[in-house]
This record gives C-alpha cells, sequence and structure tokens, in this order.
C-alpha cells in the first residue's frame, strides 16, 4: 500500500488545491460519454478516466481482472474481486496517472479516448442495488425524534445503545445524483381526534446520511464478525434518504416506516474506498453500556468526514442549513455489518447500508428538517428572505462530504435532487 494516503504524490492531471478528486482519491463509478454507453471510470480533478478504454489500450493487464468488468454498466462485477482486487485496480490507476509516468500521459491517442471533462459525462447510479437496509445509528438525531414524540423520559428506546436499530428498505427507488423527486401522495391523520386523509405529503424531509457499499459476503447462515466487516466494504457513498414525515408518523406503528420512506432515495455517484480515507480514521463516540461481545471493535472504526447540507429555492439563491461529521454516529459501519449479519443473514456484491441521519450535538448540525425546525414550530430562515417548516416543490437539496486534514482532501462530490409537484 505504499501510494495509499501519500498526500505529496501528484498526477499529470490537473486538479485543484480544493478538488474533491485528487490522485490519492481514485473513487469508482460508471460513466456514459458520447459514443460510449454506461461504463467504469474514475476522476481526478474535473477530468473523468474510463476504466474501459484503459483496458483497450492494454494498460490494465495483470491485475487479475478479466476485461469484461471494464465495459459493464455496473460496478458488481468488479466488486466480484474483493477488497484486494479492488486495492490492485487502484494502485495501477495511481500509477499510471502520476505526474512521473508516461506510459498513458505519453499515448495522446489514448488521452484522448480515455480522459473527458466531467462535463462530457453522464453518471449513473454506481452499482445495482440488491438490498438496502437503513440504519438509525445517531445518538444525537435518535435522542432529538424521541424528544419529539415521546417526551425526553423516553427518548432512546430500551434497545438503542445495545444494537444497531435498522430497517429494510426498497432498493428500486434509489437514484443517482440529480435525479428529480417527486412528491409523495399517501395517508395522514393531521389530528389525533379526526380521521386520517389522503393527499400529496405536506411535510417532506431530507436525511443526511451517508452509505457504504458492500462486497460479496458470507454464505447464507454465516455472520460476518466486526473484525472482517471493513475487509467486506467496497466504499462510501453520499445518501439522502427523503422523508414523508407525516405519512411516516402516522403509518410506521407498529411495523417502522414503509410509504413515508420508499419513494425515492438520491445516491452519489462516485463511491469512495475505505483505503483512500484511511488518513481520516478516528475514534467513534465512547460507547455505554459495553456492547455485547459480537459488537466490540478495536482500534479506530469512524472517519472525520465532514457533511453540510444546503437548500436552493427556485430563485436560485443556496443556503447552507447543515454542516455535521460522519465521526459523530455513535454505531460504527464495521458494527452494522456485524450486527446485519449475526442472525446468518447473507449479504451480496452491490448492497448498500446507509447509516441514517447524521447529526451532531448543537441545532445547527441537525441532518434533517424535523430537528433543524423542530418538528415545523421554528421555522427556517434561508438566505432569499424566504422561510421553510419542510420542503416545498422546486426547492433543490445538495449535500456534499469531504475529510481534509494535512494538506490532503478526499471527497464525494455532492448528492442532490429537486423535488417536483405530486402527480
Amino acid at each position: 500500500m505504499s501510494n495509499l494516503g501519500n498526500p505529496g504524490m501528484r498526477s499529470w492531471i490537473d486538479a485543484a488545491p480544493q478538488s474533491d478528486f485528487p490522485i490519492q482519491n481514485i473513487p469508482f463509478g460508471i460513466c456514459s460519454t458520447p459514443g460510449m454507453p454506461p461504463h467504469p471510470c474514475t476522476r481526478i480533478g474535473d477530468q473523468v478516466i474510463s476504466l474501459h478504454a484503459l483496458a483497450e489500450g492494454g494498460l490494465l493487464n495483470g491485475i487479475g481482472m478479466d476485461a469484461a468488468v471494464f465495459a459493464a454498466p455496473v460496478l458488481n462485477p468488479l466488486m466480484q474481486y474483493g477488497k484486494a482486487g479492488v486495492r490492485r485496480l487502484r494502485e495501477r490507476l495511481m500509477d499510471l496517472l502520476r505526474h512521473d509516468n508516461g506510459e498513458l500521459r505519453d499515448r495522446a491517442d489514448l488521452v484522448r479516448k480515455a480522459v473527458l471533462p466531467i462535463a462530457s459525462a453522464t453518471m449513473h447510479l454506481p452499482v445495482e442495488v440488491g438490498d438496502y437496509t437503513d440504519f438509525y445509528s445517531s445518538r444525537e438525531h435518535a435522542t432529538n425524534v424521541g424528544i419529539m414524540f415521546r417526551g425526553p423520559e423516553n427518548a432512546l428506546m430500551p434497545n438503542w445503545l445495545h444494537l444497531p436499530v435498522g430497517y429494510h428498505g426498497r432498493s428500486s427507488s434509489i437514484v443517482v445524483s440529480g435525479t428529480p423527486i417527486r412528491r409523495p401522495m399517501g395517508q395522514m391523520r393531521p389530528k389525533p381526534d379526526e380521521p386520517p386523509v389522503f393527499g400529496p405529503s405536506k411535510q417532506l424531509d431530507i436525511e443526511v446520511e451517508t452509505g457504504f457499499i458492500t462486497f460479496a459476503g458470507k454464505p447464507l447462515g454465516e455472520r460476518i464478525t466486526a473484525g472482517e466487516a471493513e475487509d467486506r466494504i467496497f466504499g462510501m457513498v453520499l445518501f439522502n434518504d427523503w422523508s414523508a414525515r407525516d405519512i411516516q408518523s402516522w403509518e410506521y406503528v407498529p411495523l417502522g416506516p414503509f410509504l413515508g420512506k420508499n419513494f425515492g432515495s438520491s445516491m452519489s455517484p462516485w463511491i469512495v474506498t475505505l483505503d483512500a480515507l484511511e488518513p481520516f480514521r478516528t475514534a467513534g463516540p465512547v460507547q455505554e453500556p459495553t456492547p455485547l461481545p459480537y459488537l466490540q471493535t478495536h482500534g479506530a472504526h469512524s472517519f472525520d468526514i465532514r457533511l453540510e447540507a444546503a437548500l436552493k429555492t427556485n430563485t436560485g439563491v443556496e443556503t447552507v442549513i447543515c454542516r455535521t461529521n460522519f465521526k459523530h454516529l455513535y454505531w460504527s459501519m464495521a458494527q452494522q455489518l456485524a450486527h446485519h449479519t449475526v442472525n446468518g443473514c447473507n449479504v451480496r456484491a452491490g448492497d448498500l447500508m446507509a447509516s441514517g441521519t447524521i447529526s451532531g450535538p448543537d441545532p445547527g448540525s441537525y441532518g434533517s428538517l424535523l430537528e433543524l425546525t423542530w418538528r415545523g414550530t421554528k421555522p427556517l430562515a434561508l438566505q432569499d428572505g424566504s422561510t421553510r417548516n419542510f420542503l416545498e416543490d422546486g426547492d433543490t437539496v445538495v449535500i456534499r462530504g469531504h475529510a481534509e486534514n494535512g494538506g490532503l482532501r478526499i471527497g464525494f462530490g455532492e448528492v442532490s435532487g429537486q423535488v417536483l409537484p405530486a402527480a
């Protein structure tokens, strides 16, 4: 891993100092370009690098991967090579793109095919998501919601400090960044003493989340231990699990989220590997009481990733409404995956595990409008002079994330979506 995380390494492809995508990142995505259908790619600065073109040019031979994976419309076939295979690929790409290596740089014909401006590429959902699980792993978020709905005495449910709470979501409605989200219709009960009504949600919300994509797990009936979990994680994405709070609050007892969640979730197009994030590893919150043995981990299992959410109205004016950090999550990705499989549940390459809303300790770090406006009782002031309790038609939400220290910045780009009126 000699190249991984070396802050002094630079590429012959220019990247601005504050770019999310220096040579140390080498994320993976799926893009289509003029004349080329969707295929795997990576990115440096504002340039997309076609892995299909590199493979056709013979530059990805010798790393143990079938050339067919570089022509696939999703990353799932590539992920079958596991962490060791992806690590070999990243190191080869870093080598080809390093400033003092002319293997690719000096082949002008191949550079024209392989290195293209991001503006000329269309990004697609990078994986075929087989199964999707959403966790509820921010203690601050769970506490805030519990206070709102149950009061401060019963803010956290009795199980919350003992296990990573989660539910199985709907993979078919996960869309790539930039895809509009239509306001959902459903049942709501505006007043406790009146019958339910049907109509468009009036409490459409965001959830600032990250997610991780799994490699293939173990066979059905076997579990992934907390110590093994990170080796089964391909990488991380930004995630917005759009939520209709009025639909959700009426339906969720006794079985949890359903129509209030499954109408749409937005995912960023770039998957950032844990190797790229290694320089930003940090300890998570102290866990008290001590988790049961199968959830216990050793060392630092969180990452210092700065997250922000911005709301842009129809005026085009953007307001940053939340700044939070991944390191606030109480339950780590390793613990989430260990708990998910402790009963023998199998996971497959391309499965998505989302973090749940990531909120921090102060109001400016709350990761949902539900919290930021305290269930609509404290309207949020925006830069264009308007206010919001929840999202209005035409609003665009943009979530961004990056990690930075010691002169090295690794980012995810963004995940965005605009709210369309109900059909």
